[in-house]
């Protein structure tokens, strides 16, 4: 699998890319037919929500799963993102069918 991890308004963060790799990696073991991973941290200074926005977007045979989340930091968006792809994909394996 490959990764593109890019920063929208905000500083380069070594410890958030590293943390999303790993956790993308984790993926990529359970879900062996992941392509590439899209992840945009976007970070929002006048918003109504948490300011700190952690996208990701899975290419993969079919439609591409995407998962987005606002949480106070990007660590806590890295984790509630990876958690609902984990459901998403859940659910993909569980449509697929072998021909």
């Amino acid at each position: 699998m490959t990764h593109d991890i890019q920063f929208v308004h905000t500083a380069k963060n070594t410890s958030a890319e590293r943390l999303v790799i790993e956790k993308l990696n984790g993926l990529a073991k359970k879900f062996d037919w992941i392509i590439r991973a899209d992840v945009f941290f976007k970070e929002e200074k006048n918003t109504y929500g948490k300011g700190k926005i952690c996208e990701i977007r899975l290419s993969q045979p079919g439609p591409r799963i995407f998962a987005s989340s606002d949480e106070e930091s990007f660590q806590a968006a890295i984790a509630e993102t990876i958690r609902d792809l984990d459901v998403l994909l859940e659910k993909r394996k569980s449509e697929m069918r072998t021909y």
